[in-house]
């Protein structure tokens, strides 16, 4: 019977022996795990960065389309309006000619003489 006792109380001991570098290992994992995947890891920090330059690419989209406009809108200023440039444009527009008028056709091809 003396041996049975002395292998439980080995098997405690070793047991008791191992239980806190075992709790500090999970604990080391948590956190790693974390450090990777988590909210505030290095995935997200990907992601985040990702988002942001999607963000930077569609803001410099509308900043530049927003300069377009306001070189349109600016152009239709009384100071800026060209009377004969606006019936033009507006002739071009409606598809409306003169009778009088004198059309000349211009190639739509950049290298056409």
């Amino acid at each position: 019977m003396e041996q049975p006792v002395s292998f439980r109380r080995e098997l405690k001991r070793r047991a008791k022996a191992a239980l806190p570098p075992l709790v500090f290992l999970l604990v080391v994992a948590y956190f790693a795990w974390n450090a990777t995947q988590g909210d505030l890891g290095l995935r997200s920090y990907a992601a985040r960065e990702q988002d942001l330059l999607a963000a930077q690419a569609t803001l410099a989209t509308a900043t530049a389309e927003m300069q377009t406009w306001e070189r349109r809108v600016a152009a239709l200023r009384p100071s800026h309006l060209d009377p004969d440039a606006l019936d033009e444009r507006t002739r071009a527009m409606l598809n409306v000619a003169d009778p009088a008028d004198i059309v000349v056709q211009y190639s739509t091809d950049p290298h056409a003489r």
